[in-house]
C-alpha cells in the first residue's frame, strides 16, 4: 500500500523536485499540498504549488496556509530561489481553484476522516503544522509520523547557527519538536553528506520532461555549497520515505533556540539519549543518493 502523505511546502526550487518525485513515486500517495510562507511570500508559494500540480495534470488539491510566522515577521529567500520562487522555467498560469478552506482546517478534516494514519511532510517553515497540533490536538492519533526538512546538528545556512526553515518560525519549530510525535529530521547534515554534482545535470535534463524542468530550475538555484554541487534539501524527505535503508538515523532530542542575539532559530541536537520519538538523519552515501535521485526521476513523466 502506498504511504498517504500531506506535503506542507513553500516552493522553492528544491521543493519543486520533492513534489515532482512525490507525485509520481508508486510508494507514495499525495493527498494534499498545503502551502506556507517561506522561500517567498504565501501568494507566490501557493501559485508555485498550483503551477506544479497543473504542470503534471495532477488532481491533488492545493490549500493555502499561514502567510506569516506565529510571532516574528516573515523572512524570505528570493536570493536563493529567484523572485518568483521557481525562477528558470516558464510554467503556465494556473487555472484550477484552491481548496476553499485554510490548509490547517483542510489538514484537520483529512486526518480525522482518514482510515489510516497519515505522514506529514513539512518542507518549509513549520507554522501550519504547529497551528494544526495546537488548535486540533485530536489529530495527533491520526498522524503516523512527521518527516520534515529543517534544522542542523552543526552550523546553519541562513545564520552561522540556524537553518532557514527553523529560523523562519522558531516558535512553530519548538512546538513541533516538543509534540511527542514520531519525527524524522532531515536537516542540513544529510545534504552536506552528499550533493547533486553538476556532471549529472545533462543526464537529468535528457531523462524526461521533468528532468528538463528541474535542469532549468537548478540553473537559478543558489543553495549552500553551490560551487561543489547542488544541495536539493527537500528531496531528501521524499527519498527517505521511499528508500529509508539508505540513511543512517540517530535518536536525538532537538531543542530550538527561541532567543539569543546570534543563535535564534538554531537547533541543538542532543544525541546523548537512548530513546526518543525524534530521529535525525546524519548520513547517506553520495553514490546512493545520486542513484536514488535518478531512480525517483525515472518514475516522472
Amino acid at each position: 500500500m502506498p504511504i498517504p502523505i500531506i506535503i506542507d511546502t513553500d516552493p522553492g526550487i528544491d521543493d519543486a523536485a520533492a513534489i515532482s518525485f512525490a507525485l509520481h513515486h508508486p510508494q507514495l500517495d499525495v493527498q494534499l499540498i498545503s502551502t506556507v510562507h517561506g522561500n517567498v511570500s504565501i501568494d507566490k508559494t501557493t501559485r508555485n504549488a498550483q503551477q506544479l500540480i497543473e504542470h503534471f495534470h495532477s488532481n491533488v488539491p492545493v490549500a493555502s496556509g499561514a502567510s506569516e510566522p506565529l510571532i516574528q515577521k516573515a523572512v524570505h529567500a528570493p536570493h536563493v530561489h529567484g523572485e518568483s520562487g521557481m525562477a528558470g522555467y516558464q510554467f503556465e498560469t494556473p487555472t484550477t481553484s484552491l481548496v476553499s478552506q485554510n490548509s490547517v482546517e483542510t489538514m484537520k478534516e483529512m486526518l480525522l476522516q482518514s482510515h489510516t494514519p497519515m505522514t506529514l511532510v513539512p518542507i518549509g517553515p513549520l507554522t501550519n503544522i504547529a497551528l494544526l497540533l495546537k488548535t486540533y490536538p485530536e489529530v495527533r492519533a491520526h498522524i503516523q509520523q512527521i518527516v520534515l526538512m529543517g534544522g542542523s546538528a552543526g552550523a546553519g545556512n541562513v545564520t552561522p547557527a540556524a537553518e532557514f526553515n527553523i529560523y523562519a518560525d522558531p516558535e512553530a519549530a519548538h512546538i513541533v519538536f516538543h509534540s511527542g510525535l514520531p519525527i524524522v529530521m532531515t536537516g542540513l547534515d544529510i545534504a552536506r553528506a552528499s550533493n547533486l554534482p553538476y556532471a549529472l545535470l545533462p543526464e537529468i535534463k535528457a531523462m524526461n520532461q521533468t528532468g528538463n524542468m528541474l535542469y532549468h530550475l537548478f540553473q537559478h538555484y543558489r543553495g549552500e555549497s553551490f560551487l561543489e554541487g547542488l544541495n536539493v534539501y527537500d528531496a531528501y524527505t521524499i527519498m527517505y520515505l521511499c528508500y529509508p535503508e539508505l540513511f543512517t538515523a540517530r535518536p536525538a532530542e532537538v531543542h530550538v533556540e527561541l532567543s539569543g542575539t546570534h543563535a535564534r532559530g538554531a537547533t541543538f541536537v542532543d544525541f546523548n539519549v537512548t530513546e526518543s520519538p525524534t530521529q535525525v538523519l546524519m548520513d547517506i552515501q553520495a553514490k546512493d543518493f545520486q542513484a536514488a535521485f535518478l531512480e525517483m526521476l525515472q518514475y516522472c513523466p
